[in-house]
């Protein structure tokens, strides 16, 4: 007769499995361990150890893989296999093939706490925008952004936290180090948040041009060049006499993609009259507005660009009030798709941007900056492209 029992302790960093067998017969015994089988889904590094202590009681005991036995494995000290864990350049690249061949072979893993304690690191990233009510309608475009943030960062061993944007929340995580990197929406960014970032050379990304000189990191889509690439197909439509309608003169995004437009045009031999440009709000009453007056006259365009869906959606409004049809008596171009973009009839041409590709190279360069700080990176990264509707059309 015999009574086996179990015993799991924790003693430490090492997790060790006993298992006693008291055999009355007076015969060795091979004990088999069902704990033994496959610790994989554990994600813990085990070495098996067997001590026979007298005939009929075997003690079978498994402990976590530790520093000191890649150590002694590579015939290395600890703080050596230490180094080569956090990427130390000072070791020879013969030690750090060997310390890696005896992490491999014992299948160890380092502790990541103690590796980000090690490098005074959180492994977290702050993702700051504005978390405000009715946000994601204002800025449809904040969520594809964030995951593609967070695809990127999903490679590593970083987190992503969401954080509402305000002054005193990025005062409190730069002079707390409690994150190692912030990523900041565009719109979210002023003069003030900017020199507290810039003063205290923290990693940082923003997500679109600031609108402001600065020695802000940031990356951005080239937008006087989607303005160049709506003239190109205003003129391959064989559209001449086109309008503008975009926001405030002071917006950055509105203006860069106003001056992109003009400049097209006048590559081709085009010039556009003051007149055809209006400027102020963007809503959509604000795009009504601006259709109706340009409708009220005898000198229609052949076209009319808007700067965002809102102002498109107002003025498709002013086309249909005024018993016009769209793209036969005017064509209409915008930009950006929108979540609403799809229903909006007639389906609208748009130079678009791929702001999900935008979130991963942002992701991207935050990682660039963790590992070298004073890197200084303002880059346009994502190209525009023509998405084709039925709202413009050869003539």
């Amino acid at each position: 007769m015999f009574l086996p029992y179990f015993l799991l302790t924790l003693l430490g960093n090492r997790y060790t499995i006993v298992m006693n067998l008291y055999i009355f017969l007076g015969k060795d015994v091979s004990v088999k361990n069902p704990y033994m089988e496959d610790f994989s889904h554990a994600n813990l590094c085990l070495r098996p150890k067997v001590c026979r202590y007298r005939k009929g009681m075997v003690i079978k005991t498994i402990m976590a893989v530790t520093i000191t036995d890649v150590a002694n494995e590579a015939g290395v000290s600890k703080s050596t296999v230490s180094k080569v864990i956090n990427h130390w350049t000072t070791i020879s690249p013969e030690t750090v093939a060997r310390v890696n061949a005896a992490i491999e072979k014992l299948h160890y893993t380092p502790n990541s706490r103690a590796v980000s304690f090690a490098r005074q690191t959180t492994k977290n990233i702050v993702y700051l925008t504005d978390l405000t009510k009715d946000a994601a309608y204002q800025n449809p475009h904040m969520f594809d952004i964030m995951c593609g943030v967070y695809r990127e960062l999903a490679r590593t061993d970083y987190s992503l936290t969401l954080v509402d944007i305000s002054t005193d929340n990025i005062e409190n995580i730069v002079r707390s180090h409690s994150a190692d990197g912030l990523i900041i929406h565009g719109s979210a960014i002023n003069p003030e948040i900017a020199a507290l970032i810039v003063d205290a050379n923290f990693p940082h990304i923003i997500i679109g041009h600031p609108g402001f000189d600065s020695r802000l990191c940031w990356v951005d889509t080239n937008h006087a060049l989607a303005g160049e690439y709506a003239a190109r197909h205003m003129i391959a439509c064989g559209y001449t006499d086109v309008c503008f309608i975009g926001g405030r003169k002071t917006g950055y995004i509105s203006s860069q993609r106003q001056k992109g437009f003009v400049a097209g045009m006048l590559g081709y031999g085009y010039r556009i009259p003051q007149r055809r440009v209006l400027t102020g709000n963007t809503s959509r009453a604000d795009g009504c507005e601006a259709a109706r007056s340009l409708l009220a006259g005898d000198d229609l365009p052949q076209a009319i660009i808007c700067e965002n869906n809102t102002l498109a959606l107002g003025v498709v409004k002013a086309v249909q009030e005024h018993s016009l049809r769209i793209p036969e008596d005017i064509a209409l171009l915008t930009f950006d798709v929108y979540p609403y973009s799809s229903i909006i009839d007639p389906r609208l041409t748009i130079v678009d941007i791929n702001v999900y590709d935008m979130g991963v190279q942002a992701g991207a360069m935050i990682l660039r900056k963790l590992e070298n700080p004073n890197l200084l990176i303002q880059s346009y990264t994502t190209l525009p492209v023509i998405l084709q509707g039925e709202s413009t059309r050869p003539l």
